[in-house]
């Protein structure tokens, strides 16, 4: 099993590329949702099943949330502070979306929960397939349109408190 807060080239000394890391958790584990349907389709809510499910469930609930904290408590009120119009325009949207997909997730969170109860039922193909577009379409455009900014309009003294702020709110130290 993946730990969601493990990085091999990424530190909290540089945030921006640990946010991007995260990004590529966050594709990880929405594709694994189609996974899953396929897998059922054909075996049930067997044991890789649950398993699976669990993973996704692990992840979108404790790594998830403290990556959109990550960015809507300290990295975007800090660029939103220092941004261009266009860019803060952005920024909100962006961070508006975090509520549409906490709104997605629920409904993904749910039927996950029913394939660890042994149902097999609830997780749809439609819906896994919205959750596996929508979070990493999501991640691009942060990663396209938004974290470019950051190295630009942030202080490398900011950006190291951005990493502290990051470390801390998963119990670690840098």
């Amino acid at each position: 099993m993946l730990n969601p807060f493990a990085t091999e080239t990424v530190t909290f000394d540089t945030p921006v590329a640990m946010l991007i890391a995260c990004h590529d958790r966050v594709r990880q584990y929405a594709a694994l949702t189609e996974t899953l349907v396929t897998h059922m389709a054909q075996h049930g809510a067997d044991a890789a099943a649950i398993a699976g499910a669990q993973s996704i469930l692990r992840y979108f609930d404790i790594a998830a949330p403290l990556h959109h904290q990550d960015e809507d408590d300290d990295l975007f009120p800090a660029m939103l502070a220092l941004a261009q119009p266009e860019l803060a325009a952005t920024i909100r949207e962006i961070t508006a979306e975090h509520d549409e997909l906490g709104a997605l997730w629920q409904q993904v969170r749910a039927a996950l929960l029913a394939v660890v109860a042994g149902n097999d039922n609830e997780l749809t193909l439609t819906l896994a397939q919205e959750f596996a577009t929508r979070y990493p379409a999501h991640a691009a455009r942060e990663e396209d349109e938004i974290y470019p900014f950051a190295s630009a309009l942030l202080t490398s003294e900011q950006l190291h408190v951005l990493g502290r702020s990051m470390a801390a709110r998963r119990g670690q130290k840098v």
